[in-house]
């Protein structure tokens, strides 16, 4: 005890310490609490890598096969652990093959700092070699980003990176540092940020809005929860579901907000949105108020806006100023962090159940189960199906695995289906729709929950535009398994091009290599499946393994996920089929 008294004191008493800007950074990084990067090397960054290089028994860094590849990986790391990712890339084409990665965290709102080497300070705007301005190629999908150009800014702008990727509605975050900065030597010290001028993380909750919501909960008969990926960036998921139980509210999911309730919560009715659940999106325009929880009202959730929930009160909880109003008119705006504002409300709101709107539910459930459910999770037809898969892995996984997947029909069909028993289990691309997100986005959520199953399902498209980290599978080890779900299609785009472009399949068929054999290269054990008396016993190996595994699945080419909400189309005007 008294040499950690010791250590407390001499480290607070500690005089600054001269050392080089690219030291500094791995310093500061340090401080944060970071002990895993991922990232690419390259000239403009090598004076920072050569420091990693000397502290790699503290700040594991992690060799993608390519920078959007370590951007996914850090998406799927602070996805499923809620800590802020950290990414490395040089200058040039390095910096720029991680904005699709930046664009995609900041429409998800996923905490993550990027750090980019830049040509020396006295290069800048002469078209050097590997010249970009990717602090302003990046502004418009950062939350904040900054250039530095002198060492000693260093620490003050790393401290405010991570304050302000994480606080508040979190993203990413750029700081392109000149080669020059990373070379000056200054005298360090460290102090973390707790707040920035002009910046409010939070807003201030206002309780006559919070006063005003309860009353109207509390007056409605038929009253409806929509929750989205706040409840669990917030970590409010205990507050979600004693409020919802006590109010005894049916409540569904945005894409992102699933697994914040156990899919097999009493009150769970669902999944809204363009491929959602039937009885949730009709029942949007019949509810009488409309409680919004953590969701920001994004077109694939709200359909035709002009005919959207017109008939509700809508009581908006939401962090984010900018989002109130932006797409569907609030009643009453309750702003601030969820876990509070929740935890607030729910002693205003009186114990009730509402049997008869639940039951509504209920039976248009029954409806879906038996024009759609049914024939995708216990199909008659010879082909296999999508949903027959993740019922599958469900079954012998008890819904306890991550599922990473990527974009497409096997995306939809994996929200749909797949169940839930522990919040951050559903990581995705939703706002950007990224193709190539799971597969890297994966290893990264490997790293950061070690001890869970990770399982990530792609479509064969997809899986070819990250397909070369296998090879950061095959130098980490990381023990992820792999479903291609392989229909020789872009499936999304081809069921799109059947339903409203009269079968005419421009460029969406797929000649595909032999994916074994590309896995078997790397190193990894692959099986195929193509007949439904194989499928069982494969995905059992698959979760039996220690290791990395891969498994095809060869699905039937034209296995269109239903429900659908056509675009342009009232959420009441959903489709079965």
């Amino acid at each position: 005890m008294e040499t950690l008294k010791k250590e407390i004191k001499e480290k607070k008493s500690s005089k600054p310490v001269r050392v080089a800007g690219a030291e500094a950074v791995i310093k500061c990084l340090l401080e944060e609490g970071v002990h895993l990067a991922y990232g690419y090397p390259g000239g403009a960054i090598m004076p920072v890598y050569d420091e990693l290089y000397k502290y790699k028994d503290k700040l594991h860094h992690v060799l993608t096969r390519h920078e959007q590849g370590a951007i996914h990986a850090a998406q799927g790391f602070a996805r499923v652990t809620g800590n802020t990712g950290v990414v490395f890339a040089t200058s040039g084409p390095g910096a720029t093959n991680l904005v699709t990665g930046i664009a995609d965290a900041q429409i998800d709102s996923t905490p993550l700092v990027c750090i980019t080497g830049q040509v020396a300070s006295h290069l800048l705007g002469s078209d050097a070699f590997q010249e970009t301005d990717i602090v302003g190629i990046s502004t418009p999908v950062t939350k904040w980003n900054y250039q530095i150009t002198k060492a000693s800014e260093i620490p003050e702008v790393i401290a405010k990176a991570f304050y302000i990727a994480k606080s508040g509605r979190p993203g990413p975050v750029l700081i392109d540092i000149t080669k020059d900065a990373q070379f000056e030597e200054f005298d360090f010290s460290y102090k973390k940020c707790e707040n920035v001028r002009s910046y409010r993380a939070v807003p201030e909750t206002d309780i006559t809005q919070i006063e005003a919501a309860a009353k109207l909960i509390n007056s409605a008969k038929k009253p409806f929860v929509i929750f989205g990926q706040g409840v669990i960036i917030g970590a409010a998921e205990k507050e979600l579901k004693t409020f919802i139980e006590k109010a005894g509210i049916p409540s569904a999911s945005t894409a992102l907000g699933l697994s914040a309730l156990k899919t097999k919560h009493p009150l769970h009715v669902g999944m809204v949105g363009m491929h959602g659940n039937y009885a949730p999106n009709v029942l949007t325009n019949e509810c009488d108020v409309l409680i919004a929880i953590g969701m920001r009202f994004d077109d694939r959730v709200t359909g035709n806006l002009s005919t959207y929930a017109k008939q509700a009160k809508v009581v908006h909880f939401e962090i984010d100023p900018a989002e109130i109003d932006k797409n569907v008119k609030t009643t009453v705006a309750v702003l601030g962090d969820v876990k509070d504002t929740l935890t607030k409300i729910t002693p205003l709101i009186q114990q009730n159940s509402h049997p008869q709107w639940l039951d509504q539910f209920h039976k248009l459930y029954k409806k879906e189960e038996e024009a759609v459910i049914n024939n995708q999770l216990n199909p008659t037809k010879e082909g296999l199906t999508m949903g027959e898969v993740l019922h599958t892995i469900n079954s012998q996984t008890n819904g306890e695995a991550v599922i990473v997947s990527d974009v497409g029909q096997h995306q939809m069909f994996a929200c749909r289906y797949a169940n839930f028993e522990q919040t951050r289990s559903n990581v995705t691309s939703g706002g950007l729709g990224t193709m190539g997100f799971a597969l890297p986005a994966a290893i990264g959520a490997k790293m950061g929950v070690p001890n869970r199953e990770v399982i990530a399902v792609i479509g064969d498209g997809g899986y070819q535009m990250t397909i070369q980290e296998l090879g950061t599978i095959l130098q980490t080890k990381a023990a992820v398994k792999i479903v291609v779900l392989n229909n020789s299609f872009l499936g999304m785009v081809r069921q799109w091009q059947e339903l409203f472009f009269d079968r005419r399949y421009a460029s969406t068929v797929m000649t595909n290599p032999d994916f074994i054999k590309i896995a078997e290269g790397y190193g990894i054990e692959a099986v195929r499946v193509s007949e439904r008396k194989n499928l069982s016993n494969a995905i059992e190996k698959m979760v039996a393994s220690t290791e990395a595994f891969f498994l095809e699945v060869v699905i039937e080419k034209e296995d269109n996920v239903f429900p659908m909400v056509p675009t342009g189309a009232s959420v009441s005007d959903i489709r079965l089929c």
